[in-house]
């Protein structure tokens, strides 16, 4: 990596937020205007959580970057190996004693927030991490009008493997079924799972979202379950268990005979072990409901990094200037070369080497279909799952519209009571 660009990445991190003490919600308004000369005589010490398997490559580019920003020599980088799914619950039981610089998934943004575990980005970074990134990236990494962190990936999420011997027309849910039936193969979707089957109900329009409040607790809900679109949507969940093909699954692993599989790019590998010279992958079809066609839509996940807030000014520079060259565009690619991490950075998404995994490609254009996951309670996950688990055991294999309204509004009402 050349020594210039990445001067040139970092120079518009010389303007940063101050923040007197941590454990307190995080003050938007606290931002220093003043740029902030970091010198090599100025000292501190950086904690940074990251992923596993990221670990010995996050070193080699942390050496990058103080190799090329020799006025940062004073400060070390200590790296722990915790994952994205630990990371945000560490932090906000003790803030104090957690990273100063860490990975997390995007449903978690809200709770560090509101727990001040997390410091706004300073404004330049602010246009920068917007003109970078996706727009789902840049959406999952902003709360309230205000971004917080700087995305790692767009990589989560679930898409269509499928074998191209036996699906002839991958576009439509309706062919294929049809295609899996005929060969005696199967067609697999988790339809018993709150996040696999908002692919249906975000598909015609429903809405399910929560608000939070200061105190990151969910304080208000939309949820639009409840309505002609959400018949649509589980008339079509249910239609799809119907048919002889359907098996409710996701892990490819776990899959025997299978022709199409709905799933992500953790699965990749096994995908293409299964269907072999006849892998192949595509985003989530359309289906039909009443003789209009739908696009499956769904959650869409993101890999953030985040910067816990400081009493040290000096410290805070150098640490949202790390959090940026590592979410860089030459650092996202260094990374899906290393790991198979998928970037979010829009450059780093057309390079050809990204461009060309299918599983990467089929999922980018999937998540412009999808929504970011935010903040659910958990009960809901138990609620959607008892609702596929009824479709599945036949319980409205003959239901009315009129049947399946009144279903969907007791679950609605279950769902809006979670925020009163």
């Amino acid at each position: 990596m050349k020594k210039k660009l990445v001067a040139g990445l970092l120079a518009t991190a010389m303007v940063a937020s101050v923040f007197t003490g941590c454990g307190k919600k995080s003050d938007k308004k606290s931002e220093n205007k003043e740029s902030l000369e970091v010198t090599a005589e100025d000292k501190g010490e950086i904690k940074l959580w990251i992923a596993d398997n990221t670990v010995d490559f996050t070193k080699s580019e942390i050496d990058k970057f103080f190799e090329a920003n020799p006025n940062y020599a004073g400060f070390t980088v200590s790296i722990e190996p915790v994952g994205e799914g630990d990371a945000a619950t560490n932090m906000i039981t003790d803030v104090q004693g957690g990273a100063d610089i860490y990975g997390f998934a995007q449903d978690q943004l809200a709770r560090l927030v509101s727990a001040g575990a997390i410091a706004p980005v300073p404004k330049s970074g602010q246009e920068w991490i917007e003109q970078q990134n996706d727009a789902g990236a840049y959406g999952a990494a902003t709360f309230d009008g205000t971004t917080y962190a700087y995305p790692l990936t767009s990589d989560n999420g679930y898409f269509l493997y499928y074998d191209k011997s036996v699906v002839t027309d991958p576009s439509k849910l309706e062919s294929i079924i049809a295609d899996c039936e005929k060969a005696g193969k199967g067609f697999y979707m988790e339809i018993n799972s709150g996040w696999y089957s908002t692919a249906f109900f975000f598909g015609t329009g429903c809405k399910l979202e929560y608000g939070i409040n200061s105190d990151g607790k969910l304080d208000s809900s939309t949820v639009t379950y409840a309505s002609e679109d959400g018949v649509k949507a589980m008339k079509a969940i249910i239609n799809l268990h119907k048919s002889k093909a359907f098996v409710n699954g996701s892990v490819v692993g776990n899959a025997a005979n299978a022709a199409a599989i709905v799933s992500g790019t953790w699965d990749s590998g096994a995908a293409q072990d299964m269907f072999g010279a006849n892998y192949a992958c595509a985003k989530l079809p359309t289906f039909n409901v009443d003789g209009k066609d739908y696009q499956m839509s769904g959650f869409g996940g993101f890999k953030l990094l985040g910067v816990k807030p400081q009493t040290d000014s000096k410290k805070l520079v150098v640490c949202q200037a790390l959090a940026k060259f590592l979410t860089s565009e030459e650092v996202q690619i260094a990374r899906f070369d290393a790991v198979g991490w998928g970037p979010s950075n829009k450059a780093a998404q057309q390079s050809d080497k990204v461009k060309a995994d299918p599983a990467l490609t089929a999922l980018a254009e999937q998540l412009s279909y999808t929504i970011p996951q935010g903040q659910y309670p958990n009960e809901f996950w138990d609620l959607a799952k008892g609702l596929g688990d009824s479709i599945i055991s036949g319980d409205f294999d003959n239901a009315s519209d009129d049947d399946i309204m009144k279903a969907l509004t007791d679950f609605q009402n279950t769902c809006e009571s979670y925020a009163k």
